[in-house]
């Protein structure tokens, strides 16, 4: 039995001033969503948003890595893409604006974003039950604290 889901649907995307302006005090936004590729090698395909437009030196990226593995669970992690890229933000029904990883070049040129360090990649865990039991997609933002 396949179970099917609605897509998010995408009313607008924040605009510049926009963005600048809802990423103001966030540390990073961590995305979980199914892995649909047909060579997928975990079961979960995540995003991590770092709010920085820094390219991290690959020690600090392994560390930040660990860092979140710890913290939320990932293990088997694979196919890891971690550099700066544009991310775009759209709002949907949900309560915060959902964060797009930019890669095709006319999203890049057509879509309003910043570029934020992303590392993306898939893996597995046991805290996102939603994600791999019902297939739905989430995403939650942290905020940097005094």
């Amino acid at each position: 039995m396949t179970q099917e889901h609605q897509a998010l649907k995408t009313e607008q995307y924040l605009n510049p001033a926009e963005i600048t302006a809802h990423l103001e005090g966030v540390e990073y936004i961590v995305m979980a969503a199914p892995a649909v590729r047909d060579t997928a090698k975990a079961p979960i395909h995540f995003t991590l948003f770092l709010n920085t437009a820094d390219n991290l030196p690959a020690d600090i990226q392994q560390a930040v890595l660990d860092k979140f593995a710890d913290q939320y669970g990932f293990r088997n992690i694979a196919d890891l893409f971690s550099q700066p890229d544009r991310v775009a933000f759209a709002v949907t029904t949900q309560e915060t604006p959902m964060p797009l990883h930019l890669f095709k070049p006319e999203d890049k040129m057509r879509l309003p974003s910043t570029v934020m360090f992303v590392m993306d990649f898939e893996a597995d865990s046991d805290n996102f039950p939603e994600v791999k039991e019902k297939q739905l997609t989430g995403w939650t933002y942290a905020y940097e604290t005094e």
